[in-house]
């Protein structure tokens, strides 16, 4: 009831620029971390709770399957365009009062999903969510940076993408039952009540972090958006997740038709196998975090060499054994390994610019998210991935395009580094 009050107090406020907000106190350090460490994989379980439902949608919705899956789509987009300029509101007006009302709008816009059939407001609540999800994790990810600093600093944000991996592994699997028992709808509940108990205890246990604003100058914010972006290993980095993590997304927009429609097989295995994928991811950044000290281009090439020759064997294998455990046992191969990808240049990339963490966490996730957005959807375009021949395929493309990307990066770095 404290919590319930006080959120009242907060939102009631008639000028959002000039509230109130408390402080983290030093008491509630650790239970924040817990907490902010909760909502870094907001972003997935917004996306992965509803995939086994993707097919129900499609069919109870009346749209087609290109349709349905344009709701990951636009999320995807508008959660990627957010982090380019919310980094920026952030580190100028802080972190917490952006949050908890980005949590309460979020929370608003899955009622409005869970009752509707019209496409089109689904695709705009789709929208709200990427905005506001957007806004949440960025301020997360700051957070970490504003609380703590050296050899802690690098081993929180090595677990990002760990914790991350919790989504793929929970939601899917959470949501193939919520759909075999209640419905899809069930699903967008169950973000509702995620997203509103998070934020009576945000409101109870955490606060402020920013140490010093920064003054929203539009020539200075643009100034260290120009520095951030001009910084080639920083930018080709940022491509280098949009890689990584695109994998895993034609994955998570095609594999339940693929388990569905060619396996016949129904929601709740396709949420076994995205649990099972998600799991890779996480192996793959637990190694990350494992070989956090080791030579950067060195464990790279490394891992690259492995997910090409994963990539070999998945087109060979299939044409021998093509069923669920052939294509979940190649699937997990390349997504461990593109999970190691996106742990190793994540924490690379957000620690280049500490004293601009707000735009630093905003650029890396929001370009990312553009280039997965973009990525994803134009190659499902491309190369229906309606087996795991086509799959394979799909996995092939940005597997070459990380190849290419890394040698460019290595160039550069070296040519830097004979200059110096």
């Amino acid at each position: 009831m404290a919590a319930i009050r006080k959120a009242n107090d907060i939102f009631a406020a008639q000028n959002f620029s000039k509230l109130t907000i408390q402080k983290l106190k030093a008491e509630n350090q650790s239970i924040a971390t817990i907490l902010a460490f909760a909502l870094i994989p907001m972003s997935g379980f917004a996306t992965d709770v509803y995939i086994p439902s993707l097919p129900t949608m499609a069919r109870e919705l009346h749209v087609s399957e290109l349709e349905i899956q344009l709701t990951l789509g636009l999320f995807l987009i508008s959660y990627g365009v957010s982090q380019l300029f919310v980094g920026s509101l952030l580190d100028s007006f802080g972190r917490f009062k952006i949050e908890i009302t980005s949590l309460l709008i979020f929370a608003v816009a899955s009622i409005v999903i869970a009752n509707t059939s019209n496409i089109y407001l689904i695709y705009a609540m789709r929208i709200v969510h990427g905005i506001t999800v957007g806004a949440v994790v960025v301020a997360k990810r700051a957070f970490f940076v504003d609380v703590y600093s050296g050899d802690k600093l690098k081993h929180y944000l090595s677990m990002f993408s760990v914790i991350w991996a919790t989504a793929p592994i929970i939601a899917p699997f959470a949501g193939g039952y919520l759909q075999s028992w209640f419905g899809w709808q069930s699903n967008f509940y169950f973000l509702t009540g995620f997203a509103l108990l998070i934020l009576m205890l945000e409101l109870l246990f955490s606060g402020e972090t920013i140490k010093q604003k920064m003054e929203f100058s539009v020539r200075k914010i643009a100034a260290v958006y120009a520095d951030m972006i001009g910084t080639p290993s920083f930018t080709l980095g940022i491509v280098m997740l949009g890689y990584a993590y695109g994998m895993v997304m034609i994955y998570n927009m095609t594999g339940p038709f693929i388990i569905e429609h060619q396996l016949g097989l129904g929601p709740i295995a396709a949420g076994y196998s995205s649990l099972i994928l998600g799991a890779a991811v996480m192996v793959g950044g637990l190694t990350g975090k494992a070989t956090l000290h080791k030579p950067f281009f060195t464990k790279l090439t490394i891992n690259l060499g492995l997910q090409f020759l994963f990539l070999i064997a998945m087109f060979v294998g299939q044409h021998f054994v093509s069923n669920l455990y052939s294509l979940i046992f190649f699937a997990f191969l390349i997504h461990a390994t593109s999970g190691y990808t996106f742990n190793t240049f994540f924490t690379y990339c957000l620690a280049r610019f500490p004293k601009n963490a707000g735009i630093a966490g905003g650029l890396t996730g929001g370009i990312n998210y553009v280039v997965v957005s973009f990525l994803s959807y134009g190659v499902i375009a491309l190369i229906p991935a309606k087996d795991s021949f086509n799959l394979a395929l799909s996995y092939g493309l940005l597997i070459l395009l990380s190849i290419l990307t890394m040698f460019v990066i290595y160039r550069f770095e070296k040519g830097k580094s004979t200059l110096n």
